[in-house]
């Protein structure tokens, strides 16, 4: 019999009943942190009601793992004075997280402008359903008789308890019925053509939170039931669903922010490489105007972003002026012979006329036979030009052949 204690210790068993106390806190902080990065970008972005509602989701999700904690739960049961009132209330909070979820997941899908009778309905029966069943949890735990405080294994304890029995198989069941109608809903739209790529990787971390859901329920009826007919199978109650339900909640709150925050750091991601690529260009121009952008401590990404590409065009329009359009074309055409294909040899030609532009601004240069310079262009293209200039073997290599090209002419 001592042998087999250091084995059962070792056991994932083991382990979850070492560490129940504080077991709960571990997905309560993960959520809260998440819910803290988020809430910057709900408040500054108040009017999008599917960021509120994420939110939503996220707090009530993080207030389903405060109010589940022993200690938490002991709390409450003392400051009411009535034993064992967590459990409504934390039911509740269970129901009104998976009702939640399934109202968010029609909005999402759907789109809020939906006002189709069947969207219509489907809000209105979830809406209704929830209340429902949150109002007869309160209504059969105010018929129970249940003295004896339970801080962990209240499900099974009271499985055969007249009216907690109900209560329990109530809130089971009405929960594992709401994760199956959202995991449809979500397997359904992850196999639609066109989804957007954080919008498909979010779905499919929620796919897989209300897969490990249901395992949840999965666990938990079978424990209850068996109680029901004499068995005991608690240790699937307190051992085994305990972490399928953290593994869960972790994987439903990426699902539901992976979406925003994936396409938020992209796009700085993409503002922050734009302004990155026009450095080589902006440093030439820093040759012809002596100064640069002036350093802003709290300027944000796009700020910074606009306010070097203002800097550019506000140099290379005076310097058009200076840009012989004859010779520009000459190293079009010699960047076309050189097999690069028509825009980057635009590019490369573009790059090479404002070089060249700099470098004999200060001497005059033979009238062009062409008109006067159309600047619209190269004040748009200053990205595709600015990334012309890097590498520079290839400008050299251009330039080669112009210089090829004119020498054959003479």
């Amino acid at each position: 019999m001592s042998a087999a204690l250091p084995q059962l210790a070792f056991s994932p068993a083991g382990f979850v009943n070492e560490f129940y106390p504080s077991f709960w806190w571990i997905p309560a902080g993960v959520l809260m942190a998440a819910l803290a990065i988020k809430l910057p970008t709900i408040v500054r972005l108040w009017g999008d009601p599917l960021l509120r509602a994420v939110g939503g989701v996220l707090l009530l999700a993080c207030a389903v793992f405060v109010f589940v904690a022993p200690s938490t739960i002991a709390r409450v049961n003392r400051v009411t004075g009535v034993p064992n009132i967590s459990a409504p209330w934390v039911y509740s909070l269970l129901t009104a997280f998976c009702g939640s979820c399934l109202l968010l997941i029609i909005a999402w899908r759907n789109g809020l402008a939906d006002r189709s009778a069947a969207t219509v309905r489907a809000v209105r029966w979830v809406i209704a359903g929830t209340f429902t069943v949150i109002a007869a949890l309160w209504a059969l735990f105010a018929l129970a008789d249940a003295p004896v405080e339970r801080l962990r294994d209240l499900d099974t304890y009271y499985a055969d308890t007249p009216y907690m029995r109900e209560m329990i198989l109530l809130y089971l069941s009405a929960q594992a019925l709401a994760t199956v109608i959202t995991s449809a809903l979500i397997w359904n739209w992850v196999r639609t053509d066109g989804l957007d790529a954080w919008l498909r990787w979010g779905l499919q971390f929620l796919g897989a939170g209300y897969a490990t859901q249901l395992s949840f329920y999965a666990v938990k009826l079978p424990a209850v039931i068996a109680r029901l007919s004499g068995h005991r199978l608690d240790w699937l109650s307190t051992a085994v669903a305990p972490p399928l339900a953290c593994l869960s909640a972790l994987l439903i709150a990426v699902g539901f922010i992976l979406p925003h925050a994936g396409q938020y750091l992209h796009d700085r991601w993409r503002v922050r490489l734009a302004h990155h690529r026009l450095r080589p260009l902006y440093l030439l121009m820093r040759t012809v105007n002596g100064t640069g952008v002036t350093f802003l401590l709290r300027a944000t990404p796009e700020l910074r972003l606009i306010r070097r590409e203002t800097f550019i065009r506000d140099v290379l329009l005076p310097l058009a002026r200076h840009i012989d359009e004859d010779r520009r074309q000459r190293t079009y055409e010699a960047a076309l012979a050189l097999g690069h294909d028509p825009d980057r040899a635009r590019a490369l030609a573009a790059a090479l006329a404002i070089q060249d532009a700099i470098a004999g601004r200060d001497h005059p240069r033979p009238p062009s036979r062409t008109t006067a310079s159309d600047t619209t262009v190269l004040l748009r293209e200053i990205g595709s030009v600015s990334r012309a200039l890097r590498p520079p073997e290839e400008l050299l290599a251009v330039r080669a052949g112009v210089g090829a090209r004119e020498a054959a002419r003479r």
